[in-house]
């Protein structure tokens, strides 16, 4: 069966996913692909009546939403316990696929707009997942409050924004050590040389950049170590890291 191409039958999807996630080196439970299917089904159920994807058929999904999120862990170790914030989570992507994948992880999924958060809530009720939190926020917002400052291992995203703008939603969420980590397109050179002034502000530093296929794709991950605290004056207001990026 070719990615484009549709799986009808339940056994043809199961089929289909168990073979791409082999190609990958991911071996999971019956458990955790019933997980998978049933996110699927939410998803595609859900985008009947709000824009969550433009990507509903079940071989580009598991393409372009549920291997790309997790093939993070080429970059990060994700068996460990560790804390991790998905900015700008949107319909779940990377964040759902890593807590089914990694259930060790703890995982925190922030979006600006409350339909997709109400969305993503039913679906960790759905899956009865564990250690895993919803939460309408902006992040120049919620990256000022204690509770979530400077508190994670890791904070990722597949957020479509510049890396300038990215940086300063995500780093100052990560403690000192942490990663932050890109999900981005191969073509990243430009955008790299654009960023550096709002990586070093914020107290990060490039550590890697891997590039990989994903099918017909390019794809890249950008990951920024926090090497110091970031200062208190960022992120800046609402809307301003888009508009005025570092």
């Amino acid at each position: 069966m070719e990615s484009g191409e549709e799986c009808d039958s339940l056994e043809e999807k199961i089929e289909y996913m168990s073979h791409q996630f082999e190609k990958e080196n991911f071996a999971f439970s019956d458990e955790q692909k019933r997980k998978f299917l049933l996110l699927y089904e939410m998803l595609v159920e859900k985008n009947k009546v709000m824009n969550l994807t433009g990507i509903t058929k079940f071989p580009e999904v598991v393409e372009k939403h549920f291997l790309d999120s997790i093939l993070l862990n080429r970059v990060a170790d994700l068996n460990k316990p560790i804390k991790v914030i998905d900015v700008g989570a949107g319909a779940g992507f990377p964040g759902l696929p890593l807590k089914i994948a990694f259930p060790n992880l703890k995982i925190t999924l922030m979006d600006s707009l409350n339909k997709r958060v109400v969305f993503l809530k039913e679906v960790i009720n759905a899956l009865e997942l564990e250690n895993i939190e919803a939460v309408h926020a902006r992040a120049e917002e919620l990256a000022r409050d204690k509770k979530y400052r400077e508190n994670f291992d890791l904070s990722v995203s597949r957020a479509v924004a510049n890396l300038s703008t990215l940086q300063e939603y995500c780093i100052p969420f990560v403690k000192i050590g942490g990663h932050f980590i890109s999900y981005k397109s191969g073509e990243i050179e430009e955008e790299l040389q654009m960023s550096e002034n709002a990586c070093r502000i914020l107290g990060g530093k490039v550590k890697q950049v891997y590039k990989f296929h994903l099918g017909e794709q390019k794809r890249s991950f950008v990951v920024i170590e926090k090497c110091k605290n970031s200062p208190k004056a960022y992120p800046r207001k609402a809307g301003t890291p888009l508009r005025q990026p570092l």
